[in-house]
């Protein structure tokens, strides 16, 4: 199969690489760092040699960026999988965050998958087969504290995805929407919090896989995941 994951140098698009190419499968990857999107690529090619791995940089909150990256993955054929998952954290409240974050928020957590998917629908639609997984979060059910505006983006991702389910039903298109709670990645590293009281990216990584793999009558609509004490 082919499958698209955004944001996929690290963290959780990385443990989603994972599993996909722990299956053989052809990967395309996409990041804004260009040096740890290759180094990624080099490691999974290493562990999983049966796998196919491509990457391409992009800065997916750019619309040029979005639609370079779209057709360089049709270039390459319809994608079965696509997995939304480049985003950013800046933390924040309403009252107090800096003027522009909302925006930003927007920009990197909706828009790039809103335009990403709109980008490849065409294809997906016509062949009348795929799944598409947008990785929202907790933060897409529920206000918390320091979440504004990032929150706020979280949420739209949510209803982005909510909406999308519904348009796709009839051409044979999945959509699942992914909120998981705290995981540890790469943001967490320094915060002080104790990693066992996180779960592990594999952890969504796993769910993601399994959902992908059910038969084309059933679908996985919602994934919420959360550490086993709950919440931060």
């Amino acid at each position: 199969m082919n499958i698209v994951i955004t944001g996929g140098s690290k963290g959780i698009g990385k443990a989603i690489a994972e599993q996909f190419a722990a299956d053989g499968h052809n990967l395309f990857l996409a990041s804004r760092g260009e040096a740890t999107l290759y180094k990624t690529m080099e490691e999974l090619l290493n562990r999983f040699p049966t796998a196919s791995i491509k990457g391409f940089p992009a800065d997916l909150s750019k619309k040029e960026s979005i639609n370079a990256l779209a057709a360089w993955v049709l270039g390459y054929g319809v994608p079965d999988i696509v997995v939304n998952n480049a985003g950013q954290f800046i933390p924040g409240s309403i009252y107090n965050e800096e003027e522009g974050v909302l925006e930003a928020m927007l920009q990197q957590n909706l828009y790039s998958a809103y335009h990403f998917t709109r980008a490849l629908l065409p294809a997906m639609m016509e062949r009348r087969q795929g799944h598409i997984f947008n990785i929202c979060s907790i933060a897409s059910l529920h206000a918390y504290a320091n979440g504004g505006s990032y929150s706020i983006s979280k949420y739209a991702l949510l209803g982005f995805s909510r909406n999308l389910r519904e348009e796709m039903k009839p051409h044979g298109i999945k959509v699942t929407a992914v909120m998981p709670g705290a995981a540890y990645t790469a943001s967490w590293e320094g915060a002080g919090v104790d990693p066992n009281r996180l779960m592990k990216a594999e952890d969504i990584a796993v769910m993601v896989a399994a959902a992908a793999k059910l038969s084309p009558q059933a679908c996985v609509e919602d994934i919420i995941l959360r550490p086993q004490l709950g919440d931060l």
